[in-house]
């Protein structure tokens, strides 16, 4: 019996996969990605909408309230607040996924390594994991940034080097469950290499717990990078970062209240959006998984 999908390849039409129907048809998805994609389309086109540069002072506008030629206000320094959110929001989001690709670019390999090959190189590998995860996330980032210059760069690098070895772990996980499958046996038998098994046999199979570990990663690590701006570790101004605005902010919240207001909604609206799609993925992809996340 032919499905849809099948149908429409036989008259020409767009095959689409039926995990994508699958993934569509996730409400926390749906919502997730509806608060999600305009957010990232603003951040690209940056200053392309940006109504005014977000470095630029306006001192006969300090303090001014939101609506007239301001539409969200200006701040302390009388800089537009629109124009720093929507700048600020490029910063929070290469911190999120940069960092989130640089822990699965390190974490993925050790996992699979650590669970394929077992014994005394997981031991150890697993350890060196457990000691790096036995620093709370922020200090570890801190003591990262302590050493190395405080810029974004290096903010992700923190970062991913923080959220690594629970990317690991996932992968070893989901790599004990298929090493002993018939085609990781059949590519031993057949004398390939390591890395060839680990990488075109085994990877392929675990990708959904690690796709749905990197997705609450996401989130994670905007908090984490705007904390570290919130202390004053992040771009440094006068570059638009939603951190730092969040902690100048404190200091004239009564003059300014939406000058707190702002980025730490653009933030909630955020971080909201990527646990969402995040718990989606998870219900589709990983059902099982119902661990913890910190």
């Amino acid at each position: 019996m032919a499905t849809d999908n099948t149908t429409q390849n036989e008259s020409g039409g767009v095959s689409v996969p039926p995990i994508v129907w699958k993934l569509l048809g996730n409400r926390r998805i749906l919502i997730g990605l509806s608060l999600l994609l305009p957010i990232i389309l603003v951040a690209i086109l940056g200053e392309t909408i940006a109504p005014y540069d977000p470095t630029a002072t306006h001192v006969v506008d300090r303090y001014a309230g939101p609506g007239g030629k301001f539409i969200l206000g200006t701040d302390h320094l009388g800089r537009d607040l629109l124009s720093r959110i929507i700048l600020g929001g490029r910063t929070s989001l290469l911190l999120g996924f940069g960092a989130t690709a640089l822990a699965l670019v390190l974490g993925v390999p050790v996992g699979l390594t650590a669970g394929y090959a077992k014994g005394r190189v997981d031991e150890v590998l697993m350890r060196i994991m457990d000691i790096i995860m036995s620093v709370p996330t922020l200090l570890l980032g801190l003591l990262i940034l302590v050493v190395l210059p405080s810029n974004i760069l290096n903010v992700v690098m923190a970062i991913g080097v923080v959220y690594a070895p629970r990317i690991a772990r996932v992968t070893r996980s989901a790599t004990l469950s298929v090493s002993e499958e018939e085609y990781v046996m059949a590519a031993k038998a057949r004398g390939e290499s390591r890395p060839y098994i680990l990488f075109r046999e085994i990877l392929p199979n675990v990708t959904g717990p690690i796709v749905v570990e990197g997705s609450v990663r996401v989130g994670y690590a905007i908090m984490i990078g705007t904390s570290l701006s919130f202390l004053g570790l992040g771009t440094g101004p006068p570059n638009p970062d939603w951190g730092f605005m969040i902690s100048t902010a404190r200091e004239h919240i009564y003059q300014t209240p939406w000058f707190l207001i702002w980025p730490s909604l653009a933030l909630l609206l955020t971080v909201m959006a990527t646990n969402l799609i995040g718990d989606g993925l998870r219900d589709v992809l990983d059902p099982r998984e119902t661990g913890d996340h910190e």
